[in-house]
C-alpha cells in the first residue's frame, strides 16, 4: 500500500492519486492509526478561501440584524421573565420559588432593565449582546478544532442558526447560557488539549459552573458528564502527569457544584411544587426529533429540510473525513478531534432526557442550549468535510441558505395574539372596563399590551396577570370554579363596566375551565365574538369575547 502523504499531495492538489475509494480510504484510515486526521491531512490550506470568508460576513451580518429585529411583542415566557426582574431584588427570590428557575440571569436582566428600560427591544437586547459576544469565541472554537476554514463556517453556522438567533432575540436565558458553555469550552480545552492547566484557568471554570448551575438546571447534566467523563480520564490516565489536568477540572466543578447549594432548597422546592405542568414527559427519542426540529427552524417545510441537514451533517461531522477530491468516507471510530464534544453533547442530552422521564416533567428544545456550541461547531465541521474547493463551497452555502430561512422566518413570525386583542380592545374599551385572561398564563404578555386605566384579572386566582403561580399549578387549576369566578366578576362590573375575556381552552389543566367561564358570563351578559383563535399565524394565540353591560 502506497504512503499516505503521496495521496494527501496528490488530492490537495487537484490530481487524481489513483486506486479505488476503497484503497485510498485505506491509506488516510492508518494515517489516523497514526493520529494523522484525515480532514487536517487532506487540507494543506494555512487560511480559510475568500470564498469562505466572505459567506462568513454575509451570515455574520444577516445574524446580527436577526438577533435584534422582530415585529413580535413578548410572549408568555418573556413577559413573566420581565416581570420577576423588574420586581426587587430582594423579591426575587420568592418570585423565583414560584416561577422555577434559578436565579443569575434574572439578576442581570434586573440591572440591564435599571439602565435601558424594560421596553421589548430594550429586554430582549440584553440577550442580542450575549449572541454577539458568542460569535468570536464560536470562531476560536472552529479555528483551534479545525483551522480557519472551519472557524469561518462554524461563525456562520451559529451567526445564522435559527435557534441560536431565536435565543439571541428573546428575552429569557438561553442565549447566556449558549455564551458561557462556549467560554467554559474555550477553558477546558486550554486546559486539555492545549497543556495549559494554570490554576486561572481551572478558577474560570469553576466561576463558569457555577453561573451556568445558576442560569438554567439543564447546566447540571453538562457539569455531570464533564465531571463523570474526568472521572472516567484519571481512572484510565497511564501516569500522575496525565492526570493532573483531569483531577484538576473534577475539583473546578466540585467547587461549581458546591456554590450552587446555598440555593439547593429552592431548586428543591421548585422541583417538587412547580413542574413542567404545561406538557407531558418526552422520550428521548420524541426530545431528539424535536431538538432536530427547532434547530432547523423556519416553517414546517424548512423545519423539516434544516433538521434532515443538520443530522446529515453531524454525522459527518462526527465520522466523516475527505479521502480525496471525489471522495468522502465514514470512520466508525469518529474523528478525533470531536470524539470527546460528541461525547459530552449527548450525554448530556440523554441524561437530561433520562432525569425528565423518571421525574415525569416535560421537555422544551429550548433546554438544549447547554449542548447548541457542540452541535453547532460539529454540523461546522459536518459541512466543511470535502476537499474540493467549490463542492464544500457548495455544500456550506446550501446549509446557510436554508438555516437562513428559519432565521428570518424568526423575525417576520408573530409569537403572540394578543397585541391584535389589545388594539381591539383599545377601540372599544373605556376606563375601568374590566379585561379577564383565562388561563392566567396569557396574562404577562397581556398586561403589557392592554391600554391602560382597565381593572386587568387572570384566571383562576383573580390576580392582576402578572405573574403566573405555578405552585401546585394543576391542582389549583382543576379545583377551580368558572362559575363562581364569574359571579365575582359580574358583581365587580356592576351595571356599567364592561367585561373582556381573552381566553383559550387548548391549556392543560385547564381542560374546559374558560369555556365555561365564557359559558357562566354569557348567561348574564350577550357575548359578542371580537377576535378567533389563529393558532395557524401565531404561537400564542387566543380569542376576545365582549360582554358589554346589560341595556
Amino acid at each position: 500500500m502506497r504512503d499516505w502523504a503521496s495521496v494527501v499531495k496528490a488530492s490537495s492538489a487537484g490530481v487524481d492519486p489513483g486506486g479505488s475509494p476503497r484503497e485510498r480510504a485505506a491509506v488516510l484510515c492508518r494515517a489516523m492509526d497514526d493520529e494523522k486526521d484525515g480532514l487536517a491531512a487532506v487540507s494543506t490550506e494555512n487560511r480559510a478561501r475568500p470564498e469562505i470568508i466572505a459567506l462568513a460576513v454575509v451570515a455574520v451580518a444577516l445574524g446580527i440584524v436577526t438577533r435584534f429585529v422582530t415585529r413580535s411583542s413578548l410572549w408568555l415566557d418573556e413577559a413573566l421573565s420581565v416581570n420577576i426582574a423588574s420586581a426587587p431584588l430582594g423579591q426575587l427570590v420568592e418570585h423565583l420559588k414560584h416561577d422555577g428557575h434559578p436565579p443569575f440571569y434574572y439578576v442581570v436582566l434586573h440591572g440591564w432593565i435599571g439602565i435601558f428600560g424594560s421596553g421589548d427591544i430594550s429586554v430582549r437586547g440584553l440577550s442580542g449582546f450575549f449572541g454577539l459576544l458568542t460569535l468570536p469565541l464560536v470562531w476560536m472554537v472552529g479555528k483551534r478544532k479545525g483551522g480557519p476554514t472551519l472557524g469561518w463556517i462554524a461563525v456562520a453556522v451559529v451567526a445564522i442558526s435559527p435557534f441560536a438567533v431565536r435565543y439571541s432575540d428573546e428575552a429569557r436565558m438561553y442565549s447566556l447560557v449558549i455564551f458561557l458553555v462556549v467560554i467554559g469550552w474555550l477553558l477546558i480545552d486550554d486546559v486539555i488539549d492545549r497543556g495549559k492547566a494554570t490554576l486561572p484557568r481551572f478558577v474560570g471554570i469553576a466561576i463558569v459552573g457555577s453561573l451556568l448551575l445558576s442560569t438554567h438546571y439543564w447546566s447540571l447534566w453538562l457539569l455531570v458528564a464533564v465531571g463523570l467523563t474526568s472521572l472516567w480520564k484519571i481512572w484510565k490516565a497511564p501516569d500522575r502527569s496525565a492526570r493532573r489536568p483531569w483531577i484538576g477540572l473534577v475539583l473546578a466543578i466540585g467547587v461549581a457544584g458546591v456554590s450552587f447549594v446555598p440555593w439547593l432548597p429552592t431548586m428543591l422546592y421548585q422541583s417538587a411544587h412547580t413542574g413542567t405542568p404545561w406538557a407531558k414527559a418526552s422520550r428521548p427519542t420524541a426530545a431528539l426529533a424535536l431538538t432536530l426540529v427547532d434547530y432547523g427552524g423556519g416553517d414546517y417545510a424548512e423545519q423539516f429540510l434544516g433538521a434532515l441537514l443538520i443530522a446529515m451533517a453531524l454525522v459527518l461531522g462526527i465520522f466523516g473525513f475527505a479521502v480525496d477530491r471525489r471522495t468522502t468516507a465514514l470512520d466508525l471510530r469518529t474523528r478525533r478531534e470531536f470524539r470527546g464534544v460528541a461525547w459530552i453533547a449527548f450525554s448530556t442530552f440523554f441524561i437530561g432526557c433520562a432525569v425528565s422521564a423518571v421525574a415525569h416533567s416535560a421537555f422544551a428544545s429550548r433546554y438544549t442550549a447547554v449542548i447548541f456550541p457542540f452541535i453547532a461547531v460539529i454540523v461546522a465541521a459536518g459541512i466543511c468535510c470535502f476537499a474540493s474547493r467549490w463542492i464544500r463551497f457548495g455544500v456550506v452555502a446550501t446549509v446557510c441558505l436554508v438555516l437562513s430561512i428559519g432565521a428570518v422566518w424568526n423575525v417576520v413570525y408573530n409569537r403572540t395574539q394578543l397585541k391584535e386583542a389589545a388594539a381591539i380592545v383599545s377601540t372599544t374599551a373605556k376606563p375601568d372596563d374590566i379585561a379577564v385572561f383565562c388561563p392566567d398564563q396569557l396574562g404577562p404578555a397581556g398586561v403589557r399590551l392592554m391600554p391602560s386605566g382597565l381593572t386587568l384579572v387572570s384566571y383562576p386566582t383573580y390576580g392582576n396577570g402578572q405573574f403566573v403561580d405555578w405552585v401546585d399549578y394543576a391542582e389549583r387549576n382543576r379545583a377551580s370554579d368558572p362559575a363562581s369566578f364569574a359571579n365575582r366578576l359580574l358583581v365587580e362590573a356592576g351595571s356599567t363596566r364592561t367585561i373582556y375575556v381573552v381566553w383559550s381552552d387548548i391549556y392543560k389543566t385547564f381542560e374546559g375551565k374558560c369555556a365555561g367561564l365564557v359559558a357562566a358570563l354569557s348567561a348574564a351578559r350577550t357575548p359578542q365574538q371580537l377576535l378567533g383563535e389563529d393558532g395557524d399565524r401565531y404561537f400564542e394565540h387566543a380569542s376576545l369575547t365582549r360582554f358589554a353591560p346589560p341595556q
